[in-house]
């Protein structure tokens, strides 16, 4: 299977002016630096000035340099070397009313296997699944002992069991395991993976989802969504603003702008699941890290996105949330997609009750599906 998203982030760092070399993911750090990473009006270009984005052409100069920025600190993106056959497996399967629930495993790259559990349609009859191609949605989980089973409604808080829930609402869901938790056992010390933060595994093991979601008869694969709580939240944002085949995305409970997480103290950012490179290149000073979540929510222009942020969030502050929103409307406005932009402020804190849940499942509805609530 050739790489769409290989193609993707080819073309869109090749859209650096004509006169300058084109943007490579191992010299991202030589690239334009912005000191306002909420300040989304201008570009820098060859000659090392900003000049004021005016077309969606410019606009895709900038986001060339914001994913160039994410690689210096994530390491890069994977190519093709890492695309081995996905030589899925199941490993159990169950009818759960409407629904069969398989649990899975599938190579992710050389040397890694990740475990997920795949919910698919049925006609309630063990082995007979429902024909017709359908919606899908990746969920992604939270930072949690038991990985994918939260999403899949086996353990934990019920109110994430958002694989299962969408699954009953007709979608297609993949929820696999986040590195390290779960049943994927993960060493991120060890060289030969070849990845400077646990990020940028996650995002290749989640494009690799992608592709196995793409492979299922099921499954539409140009209306594929992407959800997730917390680590979900952003591990969703990072994949999407790499992976083109993400068509709508919410993240609940995910982001705030760096200098208002926990008062710019960005330590929780920093461990081997992450970008210790935050921390080891760039002192934790939310200053000097090169990219931010206004630059990244931006990026999924023209694309549907839900940021669910409840203002008792105690982890990520709501007021760095609204900065990121209005930072990047003018983007998907300069798309003449304003709409597509939304966010959420419920008064609960880090969490996704029934009320918050319902905004974001009909915003998922609305855009995979065409479904009005």
């Amino acid at each position: 299977m050739r790489s769409s998203i290989v193609a993707f982030v080819a073309v869109v760092l090749s859209l650096c002016d004509a006169d300058s070399p084109p943007i490579r993911a191992d010299v991202a750090a030589a690239e334009p630096r912005y000191p306002n990473h909420q300040e989304l009006g201008t570009v820098i270009g060859e000659t090392g000035a900003a000049r004021p984005i005016k077309t969606i052409a410019d606009w895709e100069k900038r986001r060339a340099h914001v994913l160039a920025a994410m690689q210096a600190v994530m390491g890069p993106i994977p190519g093709e070397a890492k695309r081995v056959p996905l030589d899925v497996k199941v490993l159990e399967e169950t009818t759960i009313g409407s629904l069969t629930r398989r649990q899975i495993e599938y190579q992710t790259e050389p040397r890694d296997r990740v475990r997920a559990y795949l919910f698919l349609p049925s006609t309630g009859q063990p082995g007979k699944l429902a024909t017709g191609k359908r919606a899908a949605v990746l969920c992604l989980h939270q930072t949690t002992a038991i990985g994918k089973q939260e999403p899949a409604g086996l353990g934990g808080n019920p109110n994430l069991h958002y694989a299962l829930h969408l699954a009953e609402r007709g979608f297609v869901t993949l929820a696999p395991d986040y590195p390290s938790f779960g049943d994927h056992k993960f060493d991120f010390a060890d060289p030969g993976f070849g990845y400077a933060s646990g990020s940028m595994k996650a995002i290749w093991d989640n494009i690799r989802a992608i592709d196995l979601i793409q492979s299922l008869p099921e499954v539409d694969g140009e209306r594929i969504g992407c959800i997730g709580h917390s680590l979900g939240g952003h591990n969703t944002m990072f994949t999407a603003a790499f992976e083109p085949r993400i068509k709508a995305l919410v993240s609940n409970c995910g982001f705030t702008r760096f200098h208002k997480y926990y008062g710019g103290k960005l330590a929780g950012w920093t461990s081997s699941r992450y970008m210790p490179r935050i921390a080891q290149v760039h002192g934790n000073n939310p200053d000097e890290v090169p990219f931010d979540f206004p630059e990244i929510v931006a990026a999924f222009a023209p694309r549907p996105f839900l940021a669910s942020s409840p203002v008792g969030d105690g982890n990520f502050e709501v007021s760095g949330v609204r900065d990121t929103i209005a930072a990047a409307k003018p983007i998907f406005e300069l798309y003449g997609k304003p709409d597509y932009l939304q966010a959420n402020y419920p008064d609960c804190g880090h969490d996704f009750p029934l009320d918050v849940r319902k905004v974001a499942y009909d915003f998922l509805e609305k855009h995979l599906r065409g479904a009005t609530p």
